[in-house]
């Protein structure tokens, strides 16, 4: 009952303004762009390199979903596809942060591709990749952390007032 509750008052407050003081504004709005940059300069880099692949990634993968990863690697059609859908994905996501439009819907494709790399490459003891981590983690790296960070932009949606999302529910309510 009282979750019911939670998630009605949720979806009637749904279309308020939110209210933050300029602080909060600030670095809420900070933590989107910054998260945007991240995911724009790295589909940016993958598509500017005319050789990059996700093959290498994808056949080292360790996690529960290997087999399903290996097997994609194993039609170059397929490969092709998810290579494009990683790169213009992490383009049009890091966009949409960046510039503050369509922020729920690159938020959640965000999410769902750092699902994807966690569950590919997932932070356990004693598992070694062809390429080494950034660092020594165990459970939680800088996938999880940015993943549950979109979270954040999702709960926060500070694009409805700094960002173009404020122009287009505008345009919606005239």
């Amino acid at each position: 009952m009282g979750i019911d509750l939670e998630i009605e008052n949720y979806m009637g407050e749904k279309n308020k303004k939110q209210e933050y003081s300029r602080y909060q504004l600030f670095w809420l709005v900070t933590l989107r762009v910054l998260i945007g940059w991240y995911f724009l300069y790295e589909g940016v880099i993958k598509v500017l390199s005319p050789n990059w692949t996700s093959f290498g990634y994808l056949k080292d993968s360790k996690g529960i979903f290997a087999p399903l990863f290996s097997m994609l690697t194993e039609n170059a059609s397929i490969m092709n596809l998810v290579d494009t859908i990683n790169m213009y994905g992490l383009v049009f996501i890091g966009l949409s942060l960046v510039l503050g439009a369509y922020v729920r819907t690159a938020s959640i494709g965000g999410i769902a591709l750092l699902s994807l790399y966690y569950l590919s490459h997932p932070p356990l003891l004693d598992v070694v990749y062809m390429m080494r981590p950034e660092g020594s983690y165990l459970w939680v790296d800088k996938n999880l952390i940015i993943l549950c960070t979109l979270f954040i932009i999702i709960l926060f949606p500070t694009s409805k007032q700094i960002g173009l999302d404020r122009i287009f529910i505008k345009k919606k309510n005239a």
